[in-house]
């Protein structure tokens, strides 16, 4: 196994990798550590805000799409909010590899240029309702570029800081991060009336969403137009502030990750926070359009859909310090529960009659996403306690990995449960007795007095 904590080879003074870390030595955390530590964190943070709106822009798109002329299914639709999901999963089973291997310098900055494709392509893809379902199926894959990210990011972040304070800084980066989701959701349909340069016509001429009186002129190209710049100056940044750490490894070495039955357990934990924030992130723009889009006064998706990401961003960041201080599987414990208690409450109000019950079937999907919010910051705090440095961020990113795939499954299966029910309530069944389990593992394996692995 490399070392983890040694000088990387070859390096140099002003290079990419530093020439030492020791984040546990007070006295170099102090004088040296600290600094570098939390550039790195607000740098890497403003790059996985950009990650986070890429991977879900699409989710913003899709109920746009129709309105302006695109002839699209409901099963399409589904697929299309569910592809980046797929694509961020399985780009985050490449990226829990690449740190250790090209350093945070070299990812970070690489990986978030490369989400000028997808930004580009919508660009141009949403101007001409002519284009191929392949092709907006190919630029959603594409999107999942941003979902890749934060399975290198997060790692990379482990790396830096001294383990008391790793469940403050992984929450802060990925709640933060996790406001990408919000942003894209609530400027999207803000930014689509404004002509954004006058005159410029390689921006694209508007589109017409709705028929007759109700009929305006929009852009849907803002959708991506307007972080196409924020892209390139975040990763042009990265490139020329950030160092990487000298922590190293080979792609087989990382491997041994796999053979800790914490990983499996951990993972599944992950599975039910994240993949379900992520999956409930990206379809529930969809969920309020098919189950209250026929009502009269039926709201418009988009006005209410940003507050469930924002609400599990914003606790995410406080459930750090919260976690740093209870510990990580006691917060994970309180977060399982009312999971499982806001699951339960949300088919009371998936098939409505008149737009009364809406209110409360928004809160009890904010409900969900609240207490998911916690639970990933709370399961990020236990993965560093239970592993050392190179594999705890080795499972960070495994563990992001497969719950990245939330929107794909989650679009799969309420796209299922719609098909074959006419309503969503089969899905949060599931979900409630998935939440349940993890519960009692989490409980047995981590948060009970005498546990074996107190985290």
């Amino acid at each position: 196994m490399a070392n983890q904590n040694t000088q990387a080879a070859g390096s140099a003074p002003g290079g990419t990798w530093l020439q030492k870390w020791e984040p546990e030595n007070e006295a170099f955390w102090n004088s040296t550590g600290k600094s570098i530590a939390y550039r790195t964190l607000w740098l890497t943070t403003a790059n996985l805000i950009m990650a986070f709106i890429i991977w879900f822009v699409v989710s913003a798109l899709v109920v746009r799409l129709p309105q302006i002329g695109f002839k699209l299914t409901t099963s399409q639709l589904f697929w299309l909010a569910a592809m980046p999901g797929l694509a961020g999963g399985t780009l985050r089973l490449i990226h829990m590899f690449l740190t250790p291997m090209y350093g945070t310098r070299h990812v970070v900055s690489l990986s978030t240029l490369s989400l000028l494709i997808p930004a580009i392509g919508w660009f141009y893809a949403v101007q001409d309702p002519t284009t191929p379902y392949w092709v907006l199926m190919l630029l959603a894959f594409l999107a999942g570029l941003g979902g890749g990210n934060f399975s290198s990011f997060m790692p990379s972040t482990s790396m830096f800081f001294p383990k008391r304070l790793q469940g403050t800084a992984l929450a802060i980066q990925a709640g933060i991060g996790n406001f990408g989701v919000s942003v894209v959701q609530f400027v999207t349909p803000w930014i689509l009336p404004m002509v954004l340069m006058s005159g410029a016509t390689w921006m694209g001429s508007a589109q017409t969403m709705g028929t007759g009186a109700a009929a305006k002129s929009v852009y849907l190209q803002n959708a991506t137009a307007i972080y196409i710049p924020l892209i390139a100056v975040f990763g042009i940044s990265a490139w020329l502030f950030l160092k990487s750490v000298p922590i190293k490894a080979n792609f087989a070495e990382q491997f041994d990750i796999f053979r800790s039955r914490h990983t499996w357990s951990m993972t599944s934990l992950y599975i039910m926070t994240f993949g379900a924030f992520s999956g409930l992130s990206a379809t529930f723009p969809l969920l309020i359009k098919q189950c209250y889009g026929t009502l009269p006064g039926a709201p418009d998706p988009l006005a209410y859909a940003f507050y469930g990401p924002l609400v599990g961003s914003i606790s995410r960041v406080f459930a750090g310090p919260l976690s740093d201080k209870l510990g990580g599987a006691r917060v994970t414990q309180w977060a399982g529960l009312g999971m499982l208690v806001c699951a339960a409450i949300v088919p009371m109000y998936t098939q409505p009659t008149t737009m009364a019950s809406f209110p409360y079937f928004v809160g009890a999907m904010l409900g969900l996403f609240f207490f998911a919010g916690i639970g990933n910051a709370s399961t990020f705090k236990q993965m560093p306690m239970i592993f050392p440095p190179r594999q705890a961020g080795g499972v960070i990113g495994f563990t992001a990995a497969i719950a990245a795939y939330g929107p794909f499954i989650f679009g799969m299966l309420f796209g299922w449960a719609f098909g074959t029910y006419g309503n969503p309530n089969v899905v949060f069944y599931g979900l409630a007795v998935f939440f349940a389990l993890n519960v009692a593992m989490n409980w047995v394996m981590y948060a009970r007095s005498g546990a074996a692995t107190p985290c």
